[in-house]
C-alpha cells in the first residue's frame, strides 16, 4: 500500500471506460482513499491514454481529492507495490473485434464480441496476456487483488485461477447490475430494496429469484418482462422480445445474452443485415469511441460525459469500484461476481468459474450456495462450460486440435466444416496476437 493510501493500477488505462472508473473512485474517496491511480497502456494506445489521463486529472482536480494520476507504458512500474489491479484491455484493439464479428458472419454464423467464434478468438488473444500480467503481479505485488473486467470475463478469470500462481483474482461484469437496475425500475422500488439470486456463467446467467422485503416477486417480474415494452436489454444486444409462454415455462429470468442461444435465427438475420451494410456492432462502437475521445479532448470537460453509457459497458467500472471498496473495508455485502464455484452450483465442478452472488470479505469473495441449476437450463450451461474449458486449454497450449474442438462444442457453430474454415481464416487474421499457435513456424 502506498504511504497513507491505496495504489491502483489499471491495465488498459486508455480505455473509453476509464472516466467511469475515476468517477467511481472519487465518489468513494472517504471509504477508499486511493492516493495513486496508475493508468497503463501500450504504444498503440498512447494517444488515447494521454487524452483519458488528462480528463482524469481534471476530474480529480474538480473533486478536490488528493489522488495522483500516473500515465505510463511501463506495466511493471505501475504494478510495483499495487494494492489492486484492474484489467480492461482489448488485445488487437477494436480492429480485432471487427474481424471477430465479420469473419464468422461470412460463414453464416453469429459474430459477437464474447459469444460464438468471435468470443472464442477474443479469449485466445487475451488469456496469454492476462497470464503474463498475473505472473508479473506475483513478483511485484503478490498481495494485490486482480479485478478483471476484460471479456470474456468468466473464461479469463477461470484461466487465471487454473493456470497462474496468483490466486487473488475476481471477474466482474455489468450484466447483473444492469438487470438489477432494470428490475427495480419495473417494480418501481429503490435498487437497494431489491435482492436477486443469480446463478450461471458469465453472459449465460439467470435470475433464479427476486426478493423485496423478504418476499418473492419472481412471478410478477416474469409477467412484466414478457411485455415487449418492458424488457431487460443491453445496449449491445438486439432487443428482441421474449416469447411469453416460453419465459413462463422456464420459470426464471434469463440475462439478455441468452437471446444468442434462444433466438439464434433472429439475431443472426439481424447481424447479417448489418454485415451487408458494413455496420456490425464493432464498427458502430469504433465510431462511438472516436466521438467519445473527441469529447474527452475538451479542456473544459471535467466530469464523465453521459454519452459514455451508449458504449454498452455502463456500470462496469462502478461494479469494480464497489468490489474494491468492499474488499478494502471488509463490508461483507453481497455482490454478483465471477469466482471459483466451490460447490455454489452443486451440479457443476468445484474448479470452474461461475457467476453467482458472493459475500465480499477482506479475505475475498465467498460464493453463496444456490444448489442445482434447474433441468431446463442445466444442459445449455453444461455445454457452454464444456466449450469454455476446452477453449481455455487451447488458448494456453496453442493446440489447433483443441481450438477446433472448442468451436465444434459451441452451440452457435453449426457444423464442423465451417468451424474449420472459420478457425483457419481467423488464425491467419489474428496471427500477430496468437504466437502460441505459430510457435513451430520457422523464421
Amino acid at each position: 500500500m502506498v504511504k497513507d493510501g491505496i495504489k491502483i493500477a489499471t491495465i488498459g488505462g486508455g480505455s473509453s471506460y476509464t472516466p467511469e472508473l475515476v468517477e467511481g473512485l472519487i465518489k468513494r474517496y472517504d471509504e477508499l482513499p486511493v492516493r495513486e491511480l496508475w493508468l497503463v497502456d501500450i504504444e498503440e494506445g498512447k494517444e488515447k491514454l494521454e487524452i483519458v489521463g488528462n480528463l482524469a486529472r481534471r476530474m480529480v482536480k474538480k473533486a478536490n481529492v488528493p489522488m495522483e494520476i500516473h500515465l505510463t507504458l511501463d506495466r511493471k512500474e505501475a504494478l510495483k507495490g499495487a494494492d489492486f489491479v484492474t484489467t480492461q484491455l482489448r488485445v488487437g484493439l477494436l480492429d480485432a473485434r471487427i474481424k471477430d464479428e465479420r469473419i464468422p458472419l461470412k460463414y453464416g454464423m453469429i459474430g459477437q464480441e464474447t459469444n460464438g467464434a468471435g468470443g472464442f478468438f477474443k479469449a485466445l488473444r487475451t488469456i496469454p496476456v492476462l497470464l503474463e500480467i498475473a505472473e508479473e503481479m506475483e513478483q511485484l505485488c503478490p498481495d494485490a487483488w486482480l479485478i478483471n473486467f476484460t471479456n470474456p470475463a468468466g473464461m479469463v478469470t477461470e484461466a487465471l485461477l487454473k493456470y497462474s500462481k496468483h490466486k487473488k483474482v475476481i471477474g466482474v461484469c455489468n450484466v447483473p447490475i444492469n438487470m438489477k437496475i432494470t428490475i427495480a425500475k419495473l417494480l418501481n422500488i429503490p435498487v437497494d430494496q431489491l435482492h436477486l439470486t443469480f446463478a450461471g456463467l458469465n453472459h449465460l446467467s439467470f435470475v433464479m429469484d427476486v426478493f423485496v422485503d423478504g418476499k418473492s416477486r419472481l412471478s410478477e417480474v416474469i409477467e412484466l418482462i414478457t411485455d415487449p415494452e418492458r424488457q431487460i436489454n443491453m445496449k449491445n444486444i438486439t432487443p428482441l422480445p421474449w416469447e411469453k409462454d416460453f419465459i413462463k415455462a422456464l420459470g426464471i429470468i434469463p440475462s439478455p445474452y441468452l437471446r444468442y442461444y434462444y433466438k439464434t435465427k433472429e439475431i443472426l438475420e439481424k447481424e447479417l443485415e448489418e454485415f451487408k451494410k458494413g455496420k456490425t456492432r464493432a464498427e458502430i462502437v469504433k465510431e462511438l469511441e472516436k466521438n467519445l475521445f473527441e469529447l474527452y479532448k475538451d479542456p473544459n470537460l471535467d466530469v464523465k460525459p453521459p454519452q459514455l453509457e451508449k458504449r454498452g459497458g455502463a456500470y462496469y467500472s462502478d461494479v469494480a469500484c464497489n468490489l474494491i471498496a468492499s474488499l478494502y473495508n471488509d463490508k461483507r455485502d453481497i455482490q454478483t461476481l465471477n469466482v471459483r464455484n466451490d460447490g455454489a452450483i452443486s451440479n457443476l465442478p468445484n474448479d470452474v468459474v461461475v457467476e453467482v452472488n458472493c459475500l465480499v470479505t477482506k479475505q475475498g469473495p465467498i460464493p453463496l450456495a444456490v444448489g442445482e441449476l434447474p433441468t431446463p437450463v442445466y444442459g445449455l450451461v453444461q455445454q457452454i462450460k464444456s466449450y469454455e474449458i476446452t477453449a481455455i486449454d487451447a488458448a494456453v497450449t496453442g493446440s489447433y486440435e483443441k481450438a477446433l474442438l472448442a468451436l465444434c462444442i459451441n452451440p452457435l457453430i453449426t457444423n464442423d466444416v465451417d468451424a474449420k474454415n472459420i478457425l483457419d481464416e481467423m488464425l491467419e487474421a489474428h496471427k500477430t496476437y496468437l504466437p502460441q499457435f505459430f510457435k513451430n513456424e520457422k523464421g
